[in-house]
């Protein structure tokens, strides 16, 4: 009995202690590589942390379903909001920021309770607010159907803002009307900049944050077509390209200015991954299967490959 309740004891802790956890981060123990998630879901965004959780969005009613990424269980987290819920990042104070697609929307939403802690409405016009990424006390979002970002800055204490900033981008970055433009977005090696995908044409690019200006990356004749999730770890960049079923990764150089691809995977398990996030040595991607029909009882997974 002393040994069980053990055992148990170090479970509980290494859940708690999150990714810094060697038990928590695999190292001890290996993890389920496919995750089940609920029929008729259809996911997109990721975010993992804090701890062994992953959590996901439905594109089609905005849920939010979290796992345990130890033992595979889920459960909803938070219910349908009418709008859809892609792109996602949490940050050290157990907050989910979720981009809202077609709804020109974002919300934020307490890890804990599922309860949403703010709502920001970005625009009323086109739009497809795709994708965020946390910098320096600030959410940025992507819309991939006009040329701007919006900011969502935190005050000195984490507290949410009321209000938004609408940053237009100028530079390389060109608008294609009616079709996906800026998609995944990321932060570059050095922490000052971002990066974002441009899914129809396949470019980086490196955007101020102050300033909205973008400078293509010099990726030599390398581009990413369909490329939608970035997951940036140390120099390496990873992109995922949706419908290519593939994951690229790319060496950058300190700024961000320049890389280089080195390695890509694909799986036969993947069917169309969009967004991507890390837990220890692995890279968790979820099935959007964008080619197949969505119906109530179509099933839906997340795959996990290790880092290269």
């Amino acid at each position: 009995m002393t040994v069980i309740l053990t055992l148990a004891a170090a479970l509980t802790a290494a859940l708690l202690a999150g990714p810094a956890s060697a038990f928590a981060s695999g190292a001890d123990r290996p993890l389920p590589t496919t995750l089940n998630l609920p029929d008729g879901f259809q996911p997109e965004g990721i975010a993992i942390g804090p701890g062994a959780f992953a959590y996901f969005g439905s594109r089609a009613d905005g849920r939010i379903y979290r796992v345990n990424l130890v033992s595979g269980a889920g459960a909803q987290l938070s219910p349908p909001v009418g709008s859809a819920s892609l792109g996602m990042k949490t940050d050290g104070r157990g907050r989910l920021f979720v981009a809202g697609g077609g709804g020109g929307d974002a919300r934020v939403v307490d890890t804990r309770t599922g309860a949403v802690l703010a709502s920001y409405k970005f625009t009323t016009g086109t739009t497809f607010v795709n994708d965020v990424i946390l910098l320096d006390g600030s959410a940025y979002f992507t819309d991939s159907r006009q040329a701007v970002l919006y900011k969502v800055a935190t005050g000195r204490r984490g507290n949410l803002p009321e209000s938004f900033t609408t940053l237009p981008l100028t530079g390389d970055f060109v608008l294609t009307p009616g079709v996906n433009n800026l998609n995944g977005i990321a932060a570059t090696p050095d922490g000052r900049a971002l990066i974002a995908v441009q899914s129809n044409t396949g470019f980086l690019f490196r955007i101020d944050p102050r300033t909205g200006a973008t400078k293509r990356i010099d990726t030599g004749d390398r581009t990413f077509v369909n490329g939608d999730g970035l997951w940036l770890s140390g120099r390496t960049l990873y992109v995922v390209q949706n419908r290519d079923n593939k994951v690229v990764a790319v060496s950058l150089n300190h700024a961000g200015t320049k890389g280089t691809v080195r390695a890509e995977r694909t799986d036969p398990r993947f069917d169309v991954p969009t967004t991507i996030a890390q837990f220890g040595h692995r890279l968790y991607l979820p099935n959007a299967r964008f080619t197949t029909p969505p119906a109530a009882d179509t099933t839906y997974t997340a795959n996990s490959i290790a880092v290269f």
